[in-house]
């Protein structure tokens, strides 16, 4: 398959109004191309949103379509301020190992489906480490995908820091792909 360009474009007011800024590649510090960021048109790709720049704080993952207001990317406010076009989306293949404890100790359950609820699908209901084989994912706060969003890559996550969380508890996870 040929490389696929990702393509996201920003604008200031609600339902796609105001000064707009087009993306085609990571970012680290979308500030100086605009002030707010209250709708966004995903034209192509899957991209991860950041409320600050360097790539911190809440984390939102969009599929390719349009969003008129931040409410429907489940944004907290209208800050974004860095983004990146996620790769691994586009194949068939999709694999995560969740362990128990830190530095993938403890008890290990491996995945390649989306999971709505965490705590009915396994036996332990939070994980501290894991290790991203295959495919990107996000994980949810809450159950059926909802609350804080983060976002995996291919990778080993030694402690729920890694990923950006301030606590082991997972609601929900899927795989992102473009379709």
């Amino acid at each position: 398959m040929g490389k696929v360009r990702s393509r996201i474009v920003f604008f200031e007011d609600k339902n796609f109004q105001g000064r707009c800024y087009e993306c085609r590649s990571d970012c680290l510090d979308l500030h100086s191309y605009f002030s707010r960021c209250n709708s966004i048109r995903v034209e192509s790709g899957c991209w991860v949103l950041y409320e600050r720049p360097n790539y911190g704080g809440y984390q939102y993952i969009l599929n390719p379509g349009e969003y008129p207001d931040h409410q429907q990317w489940m944004g907290f406010n209208d800050n974004i301020k860095s983004c990146r076009s996620i790769k691994n989306v586009y194949g068939n293949s999709w694999k995560i190992r969740f362990y128990d404890k830190r530095d993938f100790g403890g008890q290990m359950a491996e995945w390649s489906e989306d999971c709505p609820s965490f705590t009915d699908t396994f036996k332990f209901h939070e994980f501290h480490s894991c290790v991203v084989m295959d495919g990107a994912w996000a994980l949810y706060e809450q159950p059926s995908y909802h609350g804080r969003q983060y976002f995996l890559e291919r990778g080993e996550y030694q402690n729920y820091s890694d990923w950006g969380a301030n606590s082991p508890a997972v609601g929900s996870f899927r795989r992102i792909t473009e379709f």
